[in-house]
């Protein structure tokens, strides 16, 4: 893993930071990258406690901060001296939120514009939000609200100009083995003595990225970022049926139907988005399609432009996981 640059001795603060995401991410910045201090930022004292029980004030520079997104004066009181913002907290459970769709719009997309103005006010240097494939042409709330998320982000750099700030976006898939996804739920069916296993659809795909990825891609967003892109990963795809062939036992299953607000397939880059996305090497960055700024940017001097109607979704891609490598990630679960 190489080392960023710009993180090194600054004071680094991670919205959502006791989630699956900002655990590891909040890791992987004291074990690899000497910061000058990380702050986490979340609502749950518990989750607080409990992480403190390992990452703890009185053997690394770690402070843990209470508070809300949805809380614009607790947001301005954290931010003093701040360096980076990493925005990973949101209400991500599907179902919920369709129910609920208020305490989406609350936390996501309000609470997203809350922490835009507390930077602009405290002078932070580099905003990153985590986003979805979900946020691509979205079939459900909580993909919609990402999507606002998403614009409210890159619009925010049109405030900037004569600012060193800079407010960016990475978008990736499916994390294995984070809380709710498929890994986790089949696995503990199997633990539960089940042999039969509820597939909402056989042609189903998925993008797949592990936590140590999506780190990764966030940290080459805070380095690398100039205003408004968009950061996407190159990972592969898995297909449901091979996921099954990988579970530790032999099961059956039986189809229960593609629920409310699930996709076929899942998209990181739309076709449309596709004419102002450049491919980078190791992840592509797509450029605002409005730009204030008018930035001939690294993506466009460095990356190559991609062919028309290009798209990249979790059926048309390349790079696909076999059933021996979805076993290796299924038993790495399972040992952890």
């Amino acid at each position: 893993m190489e080392s960023s640059s710009y993180i090194k001795n600054k004071s680094i603060l991670v919205t959502g930071g006791t989630g699956t995401f900002g655990r590891a991410f909040v890791k992987t910045l004291l074990d690899h990258h000497s910061p000058g201090e990380v702050i986490v930022f979340s609502r749950d004292e518990f989750k607080q406690f409990e992480m403190a029980q390992t990452l703890s004030p009185e053997k690394f520079p770690i402070r843990y901060f209470l508070g809300d997104i949805r809380d614009k004066d607790r947001l301005l009181r954290a931010f003093n001296g701040v360096d980076v913002v990493v925005h990973a907290a949101a209400l991500k459970q599907v179902p919920a939120l369709e129910n609920n769709p208020i305490e989406a719009v609350k936390t996501n997309i309000i609470g997203a514009q809350n922490i835009i103005e507390a930077c602009l006010d405290r002078d932070v240097k580099r905003v990153v939000g985590v986003s979805t494939d979900k946020a691509v042409s979205p079939s459900n709330l909580y993909g919609a609200t990402k999507l606002a998320m998403e614009k409210l982000l890159v619009a925010a750099n049109n405030y900037t100009r004569y600012r060193d700030l800079s407010f960016s976006v990475v978008r990736y898939g499916n994390v294995s083995g984070s809380r709710g996804s498929v890994i986790p739920f089949w696995t503990e069916l199997v633990r539960q003595g089940h042999t039969e296993m509820p597939v909402t659809d056989e042609r189903m795909t998925r993008f797949l990225i592990n936590l140590e990825q999506g780190v990764d891609l966030v940290l080459k967003a805070i380095d690398q970022a100039e205003s408004g892109e968009i950061f996407i990963p190159k990972i592969p795809s898995l297909n449901m049926m091979d996921l099954l062939k990988a579970l530790p036992v032999e099961v059956t299953h039986r189809v229960t139907g593609i629920r409310p607000g699930e996709k076929l397939h899942e998209v990181l880059i739309s076709e449309d988005e596709g004419r102002h996305t450049f491919d980078m090497g190791e992840h592509f960055v797509i450029v605002p399609e409005f730009d204030m700024k008018n930035t001939e940017r690294r993506a466009m001097r460095e990356g190559k432009p991609l062919p028309a109607g290009f798209s990249y979704s979790s059926n048309n891609n390349s790079d696909w996981l076999s059933v021996e490598q979805l076993k290796s990630i299924v038993d790495d679960y399972l040992a952890s």
